[in-house]
């Protein structure tokens, strides 16, 4: 890549194997086996079945030109760089995405350590440097809605015509809908932040997944006879404030958990937390690093008259998600 563009140390240059997919932050050492393939070029924020879509387009076109499937994204996402003080919050890491793509059959991520020269290349220059010269790419698949270069310039016209120029294959994928609507991110985005979670499920495929750290809390939860794990370190969109029935992941190990999201009022307690109650774990989780997988919302955040009324509606939660867990696992 040209001067104008950030060069990244040695260690950001290392391909990473997540899974099956690698992950690469890097194109001056593409390696050659990547170059030649079919590309698709997004945010993929998410990975939800609109993406999903045009993945399965992707790898049909990459064995038509018998070369590699790419997702080329970027981190972060250019509107964190554009717009930092109204950048949406991003549904899932490039790790996690990384992951999500493999799942999907992905050969390799290209994560690009997105900054303003980046984001100040012309449409045309962008096409010539990325996709002709670092890509070589035979074929390209994108949705209807792709824009890319300097301030979107670039519309998936000028990406035809740019394609037909070069002799790259252009297939452009018709958006997914569910219920009438385009599965979109910011659909997605919208669902999770109002609790409406199995939706959000319907719209990815599974269960939406927040990852983060163990810390100390007040350990009130152990005396209740619920001991939670108080969950920090999260830097993904939270879900809306309520008690959710989930899934919550120490390793490979899964554990059906009821989640709390929000303060805990019957204690005086504004401050905003993630508490999970992994039902049948025994032993400390402190500085564990767990997934949670929220499939459905029980209820609001309430305040208690008493501790003992407290527990008696987190007997009913519990009771609640293990019945909506065991569900969702007979209809998998």
């Amino acid at each position: 890549m040209s001067d104008e563009i950030r060069r990244v140390s040695a260690d950001e240059k290392r391909p990473i194997k997540t899974g099956q997919v690698r992950l690469i932050r890097d194109l001056e050492t593409l390696p050659d086996e990547l170059r030649r393939g079919a590309v698709s070029i997004g945010n993929f924020d998410g990975v939800h079945l609109g993406h999903a879509r045009i993945v399965e387009r992707l790898l049909a076109a990459a064995r038509r030109v018998g070369g590699a499937s790419v997702i080329f994204t970027f981190d972060p996402l250019p509107a964190q760089l554009l717009h930092p003080q109204t950048a949406p919050i991003p549904l899932c890491r490039t790790k996690g995405k990384a992951e999500l793509l493999g799942a999907l059959g992905v050969d390799a991520v290209v994560a690009y350590p997105t900054d303003q020269a980046l984001l100040r290349l012309e449409a045309d220059v962008f096409f010539e440097r990325i996709i002709r010269r670092r890509f070589d790419a035979r074929a390209m698949v994108e949705g209807p809605n792709f824009f890319f270069g300097r301030n979107r310039s670039g519309t998936i016209e000028r990406l035809r015509q740019l394609c037909t120029d070069a002799g790259v294959d252009l297939e452009v994928v018709e958006p997914r809908e569910i219920d009438g609507q385009i599965v979109s991110s910011s659909r997605l985005r919208t669902l999770v932040a109002t609790g409406r979670l199995d939706l959000a499920r319907s719209l990815l495929g599974r269960p939406y997944r927040l990852n983060g750290t163990v810390i100390r809390g007040a350990g009130r939860g152990a005396s209740l006879g619920y001991p939670t794990a108080n969950i920090a370190a999260i830097d993904t969109l939270l879900p809306g404030e309520g008690i959710y029935a989930g899934r919550a992941w120490m390793g490979d190990t899964p554990y059906t958990a009821a989640v709390s999201v929000g303060p805990n009022p019957t204690f005086n307690e504004k401050a905003q937390k993630v508490e999970v109650y992994l039902i049948g774990y025994r032993g400390s989780l402190y500085d564990q690093v767990i997934a949670v997988d929220f499939f459905a919302r029980l209820r609001d955040i309430e305040r208690f008259d008493s501790a003992d009324e407290l527990i008696k509606q987190m007997d009913r939660d519990v009771a609640a998600t293990r019945q909506i867990v065991e569900q969702y696992d007979q209809t998998r």
